[in-house]
């Protein structure tokens, strides 16, 4: 971790987490603009990397090593995070994954607990260390609802949440998505939503809003065990491709221009909170699920009931 006392403790600081690829990358940039980053990520050398990219501009950023998976790093990171006293104006979770069949040292599924559990057991760490009129936002996905035809045509099914035990366990409501994952990526993707607005009503201090960034094809996400052809496709071809598309296909974005939509909220001073936003920062309705503050609510509570079998 980058020494404290190198930013000046009036700046407004922003906590990203997956700030060294794709659209963390990119927003992280975008919010160095506005105060001090605090870089939340797995690889102390990627993380040292972005800091000094970021001090190459003449900005600051701080760096906090943390694996979301484990309960244990999220809480002697956020614990790190609170020790830097610098005054938190903004938290966007977007670190994730999709690893299909892998387990943490709990034994709980590692997309579920990276995606959802992690990110919910950080943000209520630091929600009491927020200065008020914060903004907290969750990066969500239209993979949970089994009405978004662009999900459902490539394979996804929606949540599939029974509770928040089950998720760990890798179980899922039956007929769901053949994609290798896909069922575990899309519950914690709604549980992500659902958690943004059930925060919303308990906290109207600060402000919880959750977005879905849009289809970016050329991030790491699911890419991770590509053969090389499609790696090659995505890291030369398929940027190329994506600017062309987008004005007739509206799901597609890049992470540049999600990063600008997700600093927009964040730095947005308006004062919203409990709203879903789509890839282009409008109000979006989401699955009947993440609409339902007793859905909402349950999620919440049985992910906190979860958590709380974890010793400290």
């Amino acid at each position: 971790m980058s020494n404290a006392l190198e930013n000046p403790s009036d700046r407004k600081a922003y906590v990203v987490t997956g700030p060294t690829s794709g659209i963390g990358r990119a927003t992280a940039f975008e919010l160095a603009k506005y105060g001090t980053v605090v870089l939340v990520g797995r690889d102390p050398g990627k993380l040292e990397e972005m800091r000094e990219l970021i001090a190459q501009k003449g900005q600051h950023a701080v760096s906090v090593v943390c694996d979301l998976s484990d309960l244990a790093s999220v809480r002697r990171a956020a614990a790190e995070i609170i020790a830097l006293h610098l005054p938190i104006a903004g938290l966007l979770n977007n670190a994730g994954m999709m690893q299909p069949r892998a387990r943490n040292a709990l034994g709980w599924d590692m997309t579920f607990a990276t995606n959802h559990l992690g990110p919910f057991a950080l943000t209520e760490a630091l929600v009491p260390h927020l200065a008020d009129g914060a903004n907290v936002v969750f990066v969500g996905s239209g993979t949970e609802d089994p009405a978004r035809r662009p999900a459902t045509a490539v394979g996804f099914r929606g949540g599939r949440y029974i509770s928040a035990e089950a998720s760990a366990r890798g179980e899922w409501v039956p007929g769901g998505s053949a994609i290798p994952g896909g069922d575990a990526y899309a519950t914690s993707k709604q549980c992500n939503i659902v958690t943004a607005m059930a925060f919303a009503r308990e906290t109207p201090r600060l402000h919880f809003n959750a977005v879905e960034p849009g289809f970016n094809p050329t991030t790491g996400l699911g890419q991770r065990d590509a053969n090389v052809l499609l790696r090659f496709l995505v890291k030369y071809i398929i940027p190329l491709l994506v600017p062309l598309l987008m004005p007739f296909m509206k799901i597609l974005s890049t992470s540049k221009r999600a990063a600008r939509v997700i600093s927009k909220i964040l730095t947005d001073i308006s004062g919203q909170s409990g709203i879903y936003y789509d890839e282009g920062g409008q109000p979006m309705p989401g699955s009947t699920f993440v609409r339902d503050p007793k859905f909402q609510d349950r999620v919440v509570a049985e992910t906190r009931a979860l958590l709380a079998t974890v010793p400290i």
